[in-house]
């Protein structure tokens, strides 16, 4: 995995992930269909081995995964977020799972995307970070849209959600725009 320290919001710890992050708690919110609707890890059957395997799959890496935590309340670990870079384009594809419930509709997953983009953009000095969900995501889209990003592209009919075609709509922030 690519080395980062610690992000800290005013609310928020994000760090590295660690195999102290590798809970039942973590597992279940991967098996539970509301905390993954919208992902396609709602296809998998989860177990503390195969997100073991997904750490690992990190290591000797340019990418990132983290741990999202807060800091002020009792909720500690409350999501992950990952980073899939691109050297050689200087792009990065983020991706952000807030699982515990308890944390949802609080600003969390806004507050995690935009310092990782920051991070991402201004320390890394990429010049775009993207992201992309189903059409039928719309917390995730106003995450997109409140950080800055602009639709970068969308295909049509893509996935499957509920026997029901849905499109991808994928979404981008450039260093020099935000």
């Amino acid at each position: 995995m690519a080395k980062s320290h610690d992000i800290r919001t005013r609310r928020l710890l994000i760090s590295p992930f660690e195999e102290g992050h590798l809970t039942a708690r973590y597992v279940g919110w991967l098996n539970d269909p509301e905390v993954v609707r919208f992902s396609e890890q709602r296809h998998l059957k989860h177990t503390l081995e195969s997100c073991h395997a997904y750490w690992q799959s990190f290591s000797e890496s340019p990418n990132y995964f983290w741990a999202v935590k807060e800091v002020e309340g009792t909720l500690g670990h409350i999501g992950n977020m990952n980073a899939y870079v691109n050297q050689k384009n200087s792009v990065a594809d983020v991706g952000i799972l807030i699982g515990e419930k308890k944390a949802w509709n609080k600003g969390y997953g806004l507050e995690a995307f935009s310092a990782v983009c920051r991070f991402l953009l201004q320390e890394l000095g990429l010049r775009k970070v993207t992201a992309g969900t189903m059409a039928l995501n719309l917390p995730m889209l106003r995450i997109m849209e409140r950080r800055g990003m602009k639709e970068d592209g969308r295909r049509k009919r893509h996935y499957l959600f509920n026997g029901k075609e849905v499109d991808v709509i994928h979404m981008a922030l450039f260093k020099d725009e935000g």
